[in-house]
């Protein structure tokens, strides 16, 4: 594919005398820059663009300041059978937008051809450029990642005044940073802020997506959740730096909000859909769907793997982001012939001199063919993990001959992470995230309650490993309750105590419940919104005193790859190593793990002992004889250990010298 960089910047550059324009368009038979008042509602102007031979189009507005508002139209030949979508009347939005005067809304007018949108799309802005100091990343593999939908995290915080909730700027309120520091988060994983527009099925049944997964502009903050623009973003990284937490975004490079064929023209797909979409071969007219969304970006194309990495470097250049997760991210490696860990984009993401030192974390699969990609891709991603999420809930939920993949992932996943030759896992151990049953909503739910989507509970996965210790949903049967509690707590401990990076979702601590609903995306209400006032504070304090231990002893979070040659031993509740047929045993339920690790507090290398039961009935416990005075529990205020475990239950003892 030939295609010569510009010498020049997409988007809108402003200068001591005006700002030129340049937007991508290969087939487009002409460009026009639409200029429009301060209140973007009158056009001004509408100058045509010069066409370069490298498929740029560019003008210059001799005058022109920051705050200027516009747009493009393109005019060209219309035949979507052709993959052409040219359609002068829709007012199309610059790829290259840094920040929106308004929210995007659908509307049907936006798919039909002819209809003039100008009144209904948002009006990009000229911004001046303001730069950060761009520092090292605060976040380092094996530490702590809080996935975190802002709006849904603030909008019912009792502290956060009403003005600033469901914010970016939330976030570096007092109290919320101190809830975070409490917790001992290491990062914040923030679920899209940048653009996007809701799918067209919801505004008829009254909802709304409240996770953002359905992007237009793709480093244009979304004016709903980030009203001070880029300083607003900028000045929460540095509060949340100040107290030691790093900010990782989430961003979407997968698929756009247009969606599928009769989706919206907004941006790409009127200004260059063969360029900016992946098409199935030889059927031009036909968009390859490999994310369930619609469409396919073309990670593989020049122009769009410039856009790419001019937006990731766009947050790290101007708001400071330690670093990325990004959704469906196999998308990215995705070439002619498959996904390739050596593809061009990422590739072009690790050497960049501006990322290569980022955090980087993908979601290793998408729906198209071989999409699965978990394990293979290339150093120093970090991966999303969900063979953890699944063996740790089977586990839990007692199913047979779970033992063994268990430990295999609470251990780092070598069987996954080694097989190119890796020495360190690069896993992200979770059991639960934004996409599925809240953890709470995982032990108290056999099946998903989505009623409220509008879909006859046809949406979101049938099969969440899940269960409901005896009753379904709300109760108010205490033994249910303590044992689904009992629960969480397991859960909480076997993710904090497992080796390489943890991401817990916001809420999750605390027994947040999304009443059953497992593709809450489109419930910008209540049953999304976190209700600080109903969260245990017990789970809190737990979770707390997990992630402190976490901290107090490297081996928990260290990602090298254990080789038990003097660093770890497994061993039955008596002391006694474990046997083949110990791992094998159908309901096999308990263990012993011995670890070595440099102990923080002590300042001395110790072993800790984490002693685990997933019966329903108390174990008999020995541990072995100290090294050092005696054994101490950590999660019962440094008391001896009492020679049994209870049900249910994770303990974690450490050597006293």
């Amino acid at each position: 594919m030939t295609f010569t960089a510009p010498s020049f910047a997409p988007g809108a550059t402003l200068s001591g005398d005006g700002v030129e324009f340049a937007v991508y368009s290969r087939d487009a038979a002409r460009v026009d820059l639409c200029l429009f008042d301060n209140e973007g509602e009158k056009e001004l102007a509408r100058l045509a663009m010069g066409r370069g031979e490298n498929g740029f189009h560019r003008v210059f507005v001799e005058g022109a300041t920051a705050g200027t508002r516009y747009g493009f139209r393109a005019d060209g030949v219309y035949s979507p059978d052709h993959g052409l979508w040219f359609d002068p009347a829709k007012l199309l939005v610059d790829p290259y937008a840094r920040e929106l005067d308004r929210r995007f809304v659908h509307d049907g007018r936006l798919a039909v051809f002819g209809a003039e949108t100008a009144d209904i799309v948002p009006k990009a802005i000229v911004t001046r450029d303001r730069p950060v100091a761009v520092k090292p990343p605060l976040f380092r593999p094996g530490g702590f990642v809080y996935e975190v939908a802002v709006r849904a995290f603030t909008m019912l915080h009792p502290d956060v005044p009403e003005t600033m909730r469901g914010t970016v700027g939330a976030l570096a309120h007092p109290a919320v940073l101190a809830h975070l520091k409490r917790l001992g988060v290491d990062a914040v994983e923030l679920m899209p802020i940048t653009a996007w527009i809701d799918e067209r099925h919801l505004p008829p049944l009254g909802l709304s997506n409240s996770w953002g997964y359905n992007p237009i502009a793709l480093m244009a903050l979304d004016p709903r959740l980030v009203p001070g623009g880029m300083k607003e973003l900028a000045d929460t990284v540095a509060a949340l730096r100040a107290e030691g937490i790093g900010t990782i975004l989430d961003l979407v490079f997968n698929h756009s909000g247009e969606s599928d064929r009769h989706g919206a023209t907004l941006s790409m797909r009127g200004l260059d859909n063969l360029t900016y979409y992946r098409h199935v071969p030889d059927r031009p007219g036909e968009l390859i769907n490999d994310t369930g969304c619609g469409n396919t970006i073309a990670g593989e194309h020049p122009v769009v793997r410039q856009l790419v990495l001019d937006s990731l470097g766009h947050f790290v250049r101007h708001a400071g982001v330690d670093g990325f997760r990004f959704d469906l991210a196999t998308i990215l490696g995705r070439e002619a012939d498959g996904f390739s860990a050596r593809a061009a984009l990422l590739s072009e993401i690790c050497a960049d001199p501006l990322l290569k030192d980022r955090v980087l974390i993908a979601e290793p699969w998408d729906i198209g063919p071989g999409g699965y990609q978990l394990g293979n891709f290339p150093a120093p991603f970090l991966e999303w993990n969900d063979r953890f999420r699944d063996d740790a809930r089977l586990f839990w939920r007692g199913d047979s001959h779970r033992l063994g993949p268990f430990v295999t992932a609470f251990a780092g996943s070598a069987d996954i992470f080694s097989r190119h030759g890796g020495t360190e896992t690069r896993s992200v151990n979770f059991l639960a995230a934004h996409d599925g049953f809240t953890l709470a909503d995982l032990v108290s739910h056999a099946v998903k309650h989505n009623e409220a989507n509008g879909e006859d509970n046809r949406d979101g996965h049938n099969e969440n490993h899940s269960w409901n210790n005896g009753e379904e949903g709300a109760t108010t049967d205490g033994m249910v309750l303590s044992a689904r509690r009992a629960d969480v707590k397991a859960l909480l401990s076997s993710l904090f105590l497992s080796r390489g990076t943890i991401m817990l979702t916001a809420g999750d601590e605390g027994g947040r419940s999304q009443d059953g609903n497992n593709n809450a995306y489109c419930q910008d209400n209540a049953i999304t919104w976190m209700h600080w006032d109903r969260l245990d504070d017990g789970l809190i304090e737990h979770a707390a005193m997990l992630s402190a231990i976490r901290k107090r002893f490297p081996a928990l979070g260290d990602t090298a790859f254990l080789t038990g040659e003097g660093d770890v031993e497994w061993l039955t509740l008596a002391g006694a190593p474990m046997t083949v047929a110990d791992w094998e045993a159908p309901f096999a339920g308990t263990l012993l793990v011995l670890l070595k690790t440099p102990d923080r507090q002590q300042k001395r290398t110790v072993r800790l002992a984490i002693a685990i039961n997933r019966t329903h009935g108390e174990q008999a416990l020995a541990l072995p004889p100290p090294e050092g005075r005696d054994w101490v529990s950590l999660l019962a205020a440094n008391q001896p250990p009492t020679g049994s475990l209870p049900a249910r239950m994770v303990e974690i003892f450490v050597e006293n010298y």
